[in-house]
């Protein structure tokens, strides 16, 4: 593999820290590296670092000649008075990219919904950063640096994106460093990891989960050896402090065994024992939805309610409707509504008789949460979300059906925003814990607030800081903990991710997994969905679904919903022709004029909604030979189907068969004398050769499916 890029010795010096200290790395072609590493520990400055925007202050940064780097940074450096089209694609005319399977899927992977024609400086956050990760994808780069490039990105972006990455060169070929907490998308997309701590930088074989394990690892040996250290100073001590007569004597130690790796680790909850303490505090009734609509009026329609009739009832007289709607977190259409609902009179949701001006955004929606129930709710942006949890709280009521409430429900909510901290203005940590003197049960024990907020990676320095200046992360374990110490019986959390690293992902995780409640869970993070929650339920076309099968069954449901999309307006027609354009350009130009939607016909299932990588959106696209005149592949007979179907199920016999006899003899392998060549060689013969037929079968098999279209 060649070099592309590395540093050599590098130091980075701020005035408050030193970040790195005498680092030296190397990225060659083919690697994908996932960075990860505490907040504020350097790993932007890292990125930028070996792309040359960050000089070392000792030390030297090594480039191959030719390299082309693109950079994802965190802020995004987009012209607000360029369009959308512009910002992407910059001056490259129409006839240059509509061929271009890879561009146009990522034109539909990531901006969609964004016409083409509007203006940069018009977009919310999460759209200027889609939009400037579209930009970067349809470039041609040897080496990709993305930092937190799954930040406001949905289930479904981020899949597509971990898909695309996949495919965006062939094996052996760019480099890819990205910067993320998403532990999912690490797994998924890196074959190396690297840590940044203390200013250093420590490489791992294996994606994610492979660093995890290697990391334990090297804590259990480290603790092995600091114990071996204790030990020595331990008989050291009893050597000075014992006589000349004790010294004749050796004395014995026994230095107990090592801990086992994984060995009899307990489940990471138990399920029963939180379900009674949660019906202990509970009772048997939390929260019921019974046939819920929530409508709100189309662009334009009237949304007084007059001359409609009273459908929705909240049966929770202690939850009064919120005066402000748009201070509860609603989308503006959202909160427009709720404000009608509010004037139409305490509790009670009123309905204009003409459902054909409103817009459902949950219908006829029946739920029921129980105590100690663990929850999770997916679903794309605008899917309802934010609506049903409104709904579940009483903060919003319904305009049809029928929300029950238990009595002894106390509802706690972590929102993305963390209003609930900007009371505290410029307290100190330290003067806000003090208010909290109770104890709270957590995994079976009382914990002081000390004592949760160390758990929580709180140290004593942090606790002098004022409320105000602490990071985003901070911020949100501190929310997190004061929610827990008012010790809620329903705790709602929206996006609890965000912002923290994964060591600060993974202590969160260990404290809900002993906190007795119910609890429902709003979050884009895959791996923290699938690992705190126990169920999960997805919001589409307004109905709310159990998935058995977790997150992967809503992305399939999804693809399977979603209409065979074209490509952004704005994007779609080629109206525009380049001065001077003749010959095959100009004809180009005619042959693709109109809407320009049959450019993106033809992607079915998981590659119509481009998790298939950046060009399967594009599959089929029109290429000078229109795909509707292939002829399409004949149809098998009863027969036909049988018949390949008996052969995939052989070849997976045979290839489990095969993979048996390949690991015997890597054991016979091991158990040869190394010096015994012709042996070793006879048995890595057999094994090649058994590898060999393991991928003509493998072959035949997906030959098989290609023609069963599975």
């Amino acid at each position: 593999m060649a070099f592309l890029l590395g540093c050599e010795k590098a130091e980075v010096d701020f005035p408050t820290k030193t970040v790195f200290s005498g680092i030296s790395l190397g990225v060659d072609e083919g690697d994908r590296i996932g960075i990860v590493g505490r907040n504020g520990d350097g790993k932007s400055t890292l990125l930028r670092l070996l792309a040359g925007l960050v000089q070392p202050d000792e030390g030297r940064v090594l480039q191959t000649r030719g390299t082309r780097i693109g950079i994802l940074g965190q802020a995004d450096a987009l012209d607000d008075g360029a369009t959308v089209k512009e910002a992407i694609l910059g001056d490259l005319p129409d006839y240059a990219w509509a061929k271009d399977n890879r561009v146009k899927g990522v034109l539909a992977g990531l901006v969609a919904d964004i016409p083409g024609t509007r203006l940069v400086g018009t977009l919310s956050g999460g759209q200027r950063r889609r939009v400037d990760l579209a930009r970067l994808l349809v470039g041609e780069w040897d080496v990709l640096m993305l930092d937190e490039p799954t930040n406001h990105l949905d289930i479904r972006a981020i899949t597509w994106l971990a898909n695309c990455l996949k495919t965006l060169w062939r094996k052996g070929q760019g480099a890819l460093l990205v910067v993320t907490h998403d532990r999912w998308f690490l797994d998924e997309v890196c074959t190396s990891m690297w840590e940044v701590h203390h200013g250093k930088v420590e490489p791992f074989e294996g994606g994610f989960s492979a660093y995890i394990m290697q990391r334990v690892e090297r804590e259990r040996l480290a603790n092995v050896a600091e114990q071996k250290r204790q030990n020595q100073l331990r008989r050291e001590l009893a050597w000075l402090s014992r006589g000349a007569r004790a010294r004749a004597t050796k004395p014995k130690f026994h230095v107990a065994a090592a801990q086992a790796l994984i060995a009899d680790v307990p489940p990471l909850r138990d399920e029963l024992a939180l379900k009674r303490m949660a019906m202990a505090r509970l009772g048997k009734d939390v929260v019921e939805l019974k046939g819920v609509t929530v409508a709100y009026p189309e662009r334009g329609a009237s949304g007084d309610g007059e001359g409609g009739q009273v459908r929705g009832v909240l049966e929770a007289d202690r939850f009064p409707m919120q005066e402000n709607a748009a201070d509860a977190g609603l989308p503006n259409g959202e909160a427009a509504a709720a404000q009608a609902v509010v004037a139409g009179g305490k509790h009670r949701g009123l309905a204009n008789d003409k459902t054909s001006s409103s817009h459902k955004v949950l219908d006829d929606v029946s739920w029921i949460i129980g105590p100690g129930d663990r929850y999770g709710i997916v679903g794309g942006n605008g899917a309802g979300k934010t609506t049903l949890l409104k709904v579940i709280q009483g903060a919003l009521a319904p305009t049809a059906g029928r929300v029950k409430i238990g009595k002894t429900v106390r509802f706690a909510v972590l929102s993305q925003h963390l209003d609930e901290l900007t009371a505290l203005g410029d307290d100190r940590v330290r003067q806000v814990i003090s208010r909290y003197s109770r104890r709270t049960m957590l995994d079976g024990k009382e914990m002081t607030p000390a004592q949760v907020l160390e758990k929580l990676g709180f140290s004593k320095a942090d606790l002098n800081e004022p409320v105000c200046d602490l990071s985003g992360g901070q911020k949100r374990r501190l929310a997190l903990m004061l929610i827990l110490l008012d010790e809620p019986n329903v705790l709602i959390l929206d996006e609890p991710g965000n912002d923290l690293d994964t060591d600060m992902l993974a202590a969160v995780e260990d404290l809900l997994d002993g906190w007795p409640g119910t609890l429902l869970l709003v979050t884009h993070d895959r791996y923290l969905m699938e690992r705190v929650t126990d169920h999960q339920f997805a919001i589409l076309n307004g109905k709310v679904r159990h998935l058995p099968r977790g997150v992967e069954e809503y992305l399939e449901l999804a693809a399977q919903a979603e209409v065979e999309g074209a490509l952004p307006p704005g994007f779609a027609s080629v109206q525009e022709k380049a001065a001077g354009a003749i010959g095959v350009q100009a004809q180009l130009l005619e042959a693709m004029a109109g809407d320009g939607t049959n450019a993106m016909e033809g992607g079915k299932g998981a590659n119509a909604m481009g998790l298939g990588g950046c060009g399967a959106l594009a599959d089929g696209a029109v290429t000078g030979d229109s795909s509707a005149d292939a002829p399409s592949a004949p149809r098998l007979s009863g027969g036909e189907q049988r018949q390949l179907r008996k052969l995939m199920a052989s070849n997976e016999k045979k290839t489990e068969t095969l993979r048996g006899k390949i690991a015997a003899k890597q054991e016979e392998m091991a158990a040869c004398n190394p010096s015994d060549y012709l042996a070793l060689t006879a048995v890595q013969t057999e094994i090649a050769q058994m590898e060999d037929q393991i991928e003509a079968l493998e072959l035949e098999w997906l030959e098989a499916a290609e023609k069963l279209g599975e």
